[in-house]
């Protein structure tokens, strides 16, 4: 098996989901007699809540550096925003760096999905690193929810659903933002949060839901496993 490395923190809530997800996977594959070989880093999330580009994508470059150097073959950045420094860091490194929007874009392309709507919070929705390479890679077009409710998910998610806060008001916005979404030309939603998953389930609405951290857990897997 393949050793991964994997920079969390960000929030701790996500990458613990990712390193359960990750050894669960393996598992379904080789049992439970053995694990793969993870290399983990938890950076502050007091670095990606300074909003300082320059500190943010330093810092990503410096840890992806020590992981090659501890024996990483690959790195899964484990959250959807710190992707923004993925054009900074990959071309600085030796291994690669399995980004969540092409884990995104194969699930897509195996359904037949053209046009995604992206939920998350405002850099995810607002950024080009997942709307821009599933456009450059896989065709796909992304919309994201009209300007108005942009903050309102913002807070969502950083006040209340990253702190384990699931609340009925927050249920019904984003089944709204769901429709709407919906009604402009989606066929499909990606939930780009690794609490939103746990707030809206597919039963819930009447479009395909993308959990990007469910599939870029099992990106990591198939990694591991060299099945990629």
């Amino acid at each position: 098996m393949r050793v991964l490395g994997m920079i969390g923190g960000t929030s701790w809530h996500a990458t613990e989901a990712y390193y359960r997800m990750i050894n669960e996977g393996v598992a379904r594959h080789i049992g439970t007699q053995g694990n793969p070989e993870l290399v983990l880093h938890s950076i502050n999330i007091e670095v990606m809540r300074s909003q300082d580009g320059d500190r943010i994508r330093a810092k990503y470059l410096e840890v992806a550096r020590l992981l090659e150097q501890h024996g990483a073959q690959g790195i899964v950045i484990c959250a959807n925003t710190p992707h923004m420094v993925y054009q900074h860091v990959q071309p600085r490194i030796g291994i690669p760096i399995l980004h969540i929007a092409d884990a995104t874009g194969r699930a897509a392309a195996s359904r037949g999905l053209k046009t995604l709507g992206l939920l998350g919070n405002k850099p995810t929705m607002t950024g080009d690193f997942i709307p821009g390479r599933l456009q450059t890679e896989f065709g796909i077009e992304t919309l994201i929810p009209e300007e108005p409710s942009i903050p309102k998910s913002h807070y969502f998610i950083s006040r209340e659903l990253t702190h384990g806060k699931f609340t009925e008001e927050a249920r019904q916005f984003y089944k709204a933002q769901i429709g709407l979404l919906r009604d402009r030309g989606a066929d499909g939603i990606i939930l780009g949060c690794t609490e939103l998953p746990l707030l809206i389930r597919e039963e819930d609405v009447d479009v395909p839901l993308l959990a990007t951290t469910d599939l870029h857990a099992e990106m990591a897997v198939d990694f591991i496993l060299e099945r990629d």
